[in-house]
């Protein structure tokens, strides 16, 4: 497994790690971004009521946004690579939070599209990939543990943005509430962003960039394995179920006679549960392999989406949204970890920002997909049904990746 002194590389006399000092200002602005950013599901029906727009319309913007942060994170994961976190991290928090504050003047349908699907995706597009690829470079023998500790951001994120947001609707009405949003959001990130660094000085690292993983591939070279588009397919997969089940369900909690605070609760149970998740899997992926790690996370969310279907009374929300935080946890977690394991370090954050491109991809089809299969048949069950199939074909590429690389190992043995 390499040199394990890398993780200490940079610690000085009294003990200090700056590598500990990036994970929490990572995990601090994933919070910040993704809490803001999950609370849409709640701000979805106040909008529905005033503009009398169609869910599948509506959920549009959400998929905009998703496809544009996807694409901006490829462009972003190549800047870090070349000029570090900071100058990515800033404009980024700057982006998101105008594209919050705009959502205050939204008149149009277009408005919508615009401010949320096209500025803050733009923001977006840092708000993932830089921060976990910096992570990777400062980290080998606990680097699923330190991933899944910053991506617990997102989950602590998608804990507090919705019943967040629920109450400041209730108090100050969903235009006035994304005011607030942007304006704290850019605050935090653009402060934060300061004090980050690229990675451990040369000179004190020991290893080369390669680390454990032995020779890095370049995009091309990635590309053309089998391993590249199976990964990337899916996770393709797991964006489709993720963000279709963050916009939706809390409309379909509602539908079957859920309180709205309840049906926010729900959502936010998910990324609680999405917490234990990351650090749990993150810690087991250091142990077993990452591609393990979502064999286990795509079983569960089969399982979940299963149980979803006939769902009705609120403990089963609940029971649904425990075993599916867990699963996006563990999925989320080891994205950048199987990067490296699969193709090493040397062009980590551009790899990694073609295959979250993957993650934003389904996340910009779930949603609209679930919103007009809802808007068709009448109510979510297909829609949900849908998902699970979904989840079952990313479960046997899963399957597939691990097969390659036990057949790979033997070979090379």
């Amino acid at each position: 497994m390499g040199d394990k002194s890398f993780d200490h590389a940079e610690a000085s006399a009294s003990g200090f790690f700056y590598g500990h000092l990036i994970v929490v200002l990572s995990f601090i602005i994933m919070s910040a971004i993704w809490g803001a950013f999950y609370a849409f599901g709640v701000f979805y029906k106040p909008m529905l009521t005033e503009f009398g727009w169609t869910r599948a319309l509506t959920a549009g913007a959400f998929s905009i946004c998703s496809v544009i942060q996807g694409l901006v994170s490829i462009a972003m994961g190549r800047f870090t690579d070349r000029y570090g976190p900071r100058v990515v991290m800033t404009t980024s928090g700057i982006l998101a939070g105008l594209g919050y504050v705009l959502m205050y003047y939204v008149s149009h349908l277009w408005h919508l599209y615009v401010f949320y699907g096209l500025v803050l995706g733009i923001g977006m597009g840092g708000s993932f990939v830089p921060l976990i690829s910096v992570v990777a470079r400062w980290f080998v023998e606990k680097r699923g543990m330190m991933t899944g500790i910053v991506a617990a951001g997102v989950g602590i994120g998608a804990f507090a943005g919705p019943p967040v947001a629920s109450r400041l609707i209730s108090i100050y009405g969903w235009r006035a509430s994304y005011l607030i949003f942007g304006s704290v959001l850019a605050f935090v990130v653009v402060l934060c962003a300061q004090f980050l660094r690229h990675k451990p000085n040369r000179k004190k690292e020991g290893p080369k960039e390669k680390g454990e993983e032995g020779r890095s591939f370049s995009l091309r070279e990635a590309s053309h394995t089998i391993q590249f588009w199976a990964f990337f397919s899916m996770i393709v997969g797991m964006g489709f179920c993720v963000f279709a089940i963050m916009v939706h369900i809390v409309p379909r909690a509602i539908d079957v006679g859920i309180a709205p605070i309840d049906a926010a609760n729900i959502l936010a149970a998910i990324g609680g549960l999405s917490i234990a998740g990351k650090i749990f899997f993150g810690r087991l992926g250091d142990r077993t392999g990452s591609i393990f790690v979502f064999i286990i996370a795509f079983l569960l969310l089969l399982a979940s989406l299963l149980w979803l279907i006939p769902a009705k009374s609120l403990w089963a929300f609940y029971l649904f949204a425990a075993v599916f935080g867990l699963a996006y946890g563990g999925g989320v977690t080891s994205e950048s970890p199987l990067v490296a394991e699969l193709f090493g370090l040397e062009n980590h954050g551009l790899i990694l920002g073609i295959i979250a491109f993957g993650f934003t991809l389904g996340g910009a089809i779930g949603p609209f997909i679930v919103g007009y299969i809802f808007d068709v048949a009448g109510g979510y069950r297909p829609a949900f049904m849908v998902c699970s199939i979904i989840s079952c074909v990313a479960l046997i590429l899963a399957l597939i990746i691990k097969k390659i690389g036990d057949v790979l190992k033997k070979f090379n043995n």
